[in-house]
């Protein structure tokens, strides 16, 4: 690649491409509203909390897996669920190294943080797909 071109692929940062639009859900919702809610927002994850109050993730798997175990729907509630153990991705992040990371710890998703630590977005393994096919 010519040095004139600009950055693609992995060497651009993953805000970027990351859904700053961050689908919501309270830990005492329950499996069938987070369900609804992953529906609904058109999202594989939903974050359990508030944007200054990250608690936990849910995903599209974990709710299959609920299925899977039969557990109802209506009665169990998204915090007995939740991953807690939450990787999180600074802003300025490469695409790569936040690809890497997920690869690494099998997630479909990661959180991203800006220098506050806050929580500004969520990216997934689709949005960094798009930083090496554009």
């Amino acid at each position: 690649m010519p040095d004139d071109e600009p950055a693609r692929g992995g060497d651009q940062a993953v805000e970027l491409f990351m859904r700053d639009a961050v689908a919501m859900l309270d830990p005492s919702a329950s499996l069938r509203e987070a369900a609804e809610r992953l529906q609904a927002a058109e999202v594989g994850l939903l974050v359990v909390g508030s944007l200054d109050a990250v608690m936990g993730v849910v995903s599209e798997r974990d709710i299959v897996r609920c299925v899977a175990l039969g557990m109802d729907l209506d009665a169990t509630v998204v915090a007995t669920v939740e991953s807690e153990d939450l990787k999180w991705a600074a802003m300025g992040s490469s695409v790569e190294d936040v690809a890497e990371e997920m690869m690494e710890n099998y997630l479909r998703h990661m959180l991203v943080a800006d220098d506050a630590g806050m929580l500004v977005g969520v990216v997934s393994m689709r949005d960094l797909l798009t930083a090496y096919l554009t």
